[in-house]
């Protein structure tokens, strides 16, 4: 069994590598993987969706947000320990900063996601995620989970896959995962 430093270390080790690898295929950016996020949250359409403002290098997912047919939301960081609000987002929403600098709109209703975009680092096929380390969606996927069926797609760069992520007990598996170049469905 793996003590929770060594995991630590494992996976600050795991980030620093993706974070990297996620720089070079941000460089290169492929269209294609807004389209294959559109064409597969086409299915998804009339329930609510959230997905995320992208920050730095993250993979842009606002055009498949833009073309969603339903509401949507983006993430709201309540406080470190809880988990996420979503807040209905549009792209005429005014946008204000908040915490971590993630864009927030500064007003409107909040929404219960039943489909969620998820920004990661890193991501292995049997969809397990790395995220930023503080846990935040972890905690928000789990509770959802208990409300009712959730579907968590992960959106990244292919270049942004690894063999294996390292995972504690808390960590919240994926269900899907779109890439530039492919839909992965992890299998358990």
């Amino acid at each position: 069994m793996t003590d929770a430093a060594t995991l630590t270390d494992l996976k600050a080790a795991a980030r620093a590598a993706a974070f990297a690898r996620r720089k070079a295929a941000h460089a290169a950016r492929n269209p294609a993987a807004a389209d294959r996020l559109r064409a597969e949250l086409a299915r998804f359409a009339g329930r609510a969706l959230a997905g995320y403002m992208p920050m730095r290098t993250e993979i842009d997912c606002l055009p498949a947000m833009a073309a969603h047919v339903g509401p949507v939301g983006v993430p709201v960081i309540l406080g470190p320990g809880q988990p996420l609000r979503f807040r209905r987002w549009t792209p005429a929403s005014r946008m204000v900063a908040g915490d971590f600098g993630a864009l927030i709109p500064e007003t409107g209703d909040w929404i219960v996601p039943e489909v969620l975009v998820v920004p990661l680092v890193a991501f292995d096929r049997k969809g397990y995620r790395l995220g930023y380390g503080g846990g935040f969606y972890d905690r928000t996927l789990e509770g959802l989970r208990t409300l009712g069926p959730v579907t968590a797609i992960g959106f990244a760069y292919g270049a942004q896959e690894m063999a294996e992520v390292p995972v504690e007990p808390t960590d919240q598996p994926l269900d899907l995962i779109v890439t530039e170049g492919e839909v992965i469905t992890p299998g358990r």
